[in-house]
């Protein structure tokens, strides 16, 4: 029994997905390998620990800040600690703090780790409404014990739509 198929046009069709294929897989594992070292990936405090991130690796850390932490000093550099429930990381950012930016509120701080426990942030989002919440975000707090319903963090209502 040969390999090739006895049809002239089943033999055409096996020799097209026989050099397609190859060459579908090259450009897709090309595009993967460029993409590797643009990945961010993004942390809560007890995530980050128990991950071990490595030191100079460029990450995203999403938590409150916590109360009492917020330090500025005169030349532009701000240190404050985000926390979730279980843990808690120091970030370090010079720059200008987005205007809702504030003790309490959820932030998203991207930058190089240079310790076990400390960020050096070149970038600092502070969310502007925690109504919304993305299922996985929200799955997260819930299992960590941070999830506060009484705090505006309601679950959503889902969404009625006229034609069902």
């Amino acid at each position: 029994m040969s390999f090739w198929p006895k049809s002239v046009k089943a033999r055409r069709r096996l020799t097209i997905f026989l050099i397609a294929a190859p060459v579908f897989i090259a450009a897709v594992a090309l595009s993967l390998y460029a993409l590797k070292g643009t990945v961010v990936y993004f942390y809560t405090p007890a995530q980050w620990i128990e991950a071990k991130v490595p030191v100079g690796k460029t990450v995203r850390l999403g938590g409150l800040v916590k109360p009492g932490s917020v330090v500025k000093t005169p030349d532009g550099v701000t240190r404050f600690t985000v926390q979730d429930k279980l843990k808690e990381i120091s970030v370090v950012y010079k720059g200008e703090l987005p205007d809702l930016f504030r003790e309490g509120q959820g932030v998203v701080c991207e930058g190089e780790v240079t310790g076990v426990t400390a960020l050096k942030a070149v970038q600092v989002l502070a969310k502007h409404d925690e109504k919304y919440i993305p299922k996985n975000v929200q799955k997260e707090l819930e299992k960590q014990g941070e999830w506060r319903p009484g705090a505006g963090m309601d679950k959503p209502k889902p969404v009625q739509r006229p034609f069902q």
